[in-house]
């Protein structure tokens, strides 16, 4: 992140609340009574705001692509502080009129990691912490990635993170431990993808077993590029663009950088005949809210809902496209208990630097859209998607 607008943006100093007064023993008000003392990361001011788009749902109800995205660690309390650093406006909250709800528990944890949500999500099954669209006694699960690629439409992946991270690994690879990451890494060359942007050369190049992973992905047909240029300059897929050693920049460093791969991945896929499965994750908002930086953390979800928009305005012009947002889980322990509303200005507390087992919000837009109202598991989601692909 940019260190000066962050520095500009961030409270100097703490905040500590008035003193608070002896309480009252007969008062019911007692959170008048409250303090709550606010370090530097605990707080964030806006640093720049954006108008969501405005798009009209379809009326047609034909599903030819659904894109599924996924804030990573973002739940309700991630999105409500995003909601008031950006004016009490976003793409998700402004525009998606079909809002569900879903548990995240995994096959053997009441907190999930991202490997079993991932799984539960694109798998339509749950299955243990730390392992990868295989069922807890090890089988391969069939992804949504893999299914719609059987019925003959594209796919892709964009993210933010290394793409062998846990959630976009689970829509195309298999394994029982998350962090293989060189094994992981070496399946997207028989993926079948015809789209993959995020980072991750270090488990590409120079890797440990000798392998070439650019000269074998080349010889079944892909284009692999190394940066945006390379990318912008793709006429026709199948492409894999591995952009950063680890995680893409942060948010602010970033830019644009993440629209214009979707935009990329949409001009690729969009004219396919039958249509296309595209995952998207706003990957690490989980990052900065398990390091507790609200800053940080904020401006990944403005740009992982500035790409939403971007989405909505493509969806909005096809018209027979699902989108569904939703995340994997909630990190941190974030509550919002302080900030100004007018100025923009939030004050979090964490609770810890985990994830917890809240339920989760699923936002949907599109043809379809209103089958994914209701409280259901994670992995009914990915079932209802699996419905719709058929």
């Amino acid at each position: 992140m940019k260190k000066t607008m962050l520095v500009a943006a961030l409270m100097v100093g703490a905040m500590v609340s008035a003193m608070a007064q002896n309480p009252d023993p007969d008062s019911r008000d007692k959170s008048r009574y409250a303090v709550n003392n606010f370090e530097n990361d605990d707080l964030y001011t806006a640093v720049q705001t954006y108008e969501p788009v405005s798009v009209v749902m379809p009326k047609g109800k034909k599903v030819k692509n659904v894109i599924l995205m996924i804030g990573d660690g973002m739940g309700l309390e991630q999105l409500s502080t995003a909601w008031i650093v950006n004016n009490r406006h976003l793409n998700i909250t402004d525009n998606f009129p079909y809002v569900g709800l879903q548990w995240t528990y995994s096959a053997n944890k009441l907190v999930t990691d991202s490997a079993a949500a991932g799984t539960a999500l694109a798998t339509g099954s749950k299955t243990n912490n730390g392992m990868i669209a295989t069922s807890p006694d090890g089988q391969p699960l069939e992804t949504l990635s893999e299914y719609a690629k059987s019925k003959g439409m594209k796919t892709g992946t964009s993210v933010v993170c290394r793409v062998c991270d846990a959630t976009p690994a689970v829509f195309s690879t298999h394994h029982a431990n998350r962090d293989s990451l060189y094994n992981i890494m070496a399946q997207f060359v028989d993926s079948e993808l015809d789209f993959l942007f995020g980072g991750g050369l270090k488990w590409w190049e120079n890797r440990p077993d000798g392998r070439d992973l650019t000269a074998e992905a080349e010889a079944k047909g892909y284009t692999v590029v190394k940066d945006m240029a390379g990318l912008m300059a793709v006429e026709e897929g199948p492409v894999i663009a591995l952009i950063a050693e680890k995680e893409l920049p942060p948010a602010l460093d970033r830019g644009t950088d993440h629209q214009e791969s979707v935009k990329k991945a949409l001009e690729l896929m969009g004219g396919h005949k039958k249509g296309f499965f595209l995952m998207v994750e706003g990957s690490c908002i989980d990052d900065w809210c398990h390091a507790n930086k609200v800053g940080y953390a904020v401006e990944e979800i403005l740009d992982f809902d500035r790409t939403v928009g971007a989405v909505l305005e493509w969806a909005a012009r096809d018209g027979e496209t699902l989108v569904i947002v939703t995340a994997d889980h909630s990190t941190g322990g974030m509550t919002l208990l302080g900030g100004k509303v007018a100025e923009q200005r939030v004050a979090v507390n964490y609770a810890n630097t985990g994830h917890n087992g809240v339920a989760l919000p699923v936002y949907a837009w599109g043809p379809g859209a209103e089958k994914f109202v209701g409280i259901y598991e994670n992995a009914v989601l990915s079932q209802m998607i699996k419905e719709i692909l058929k």
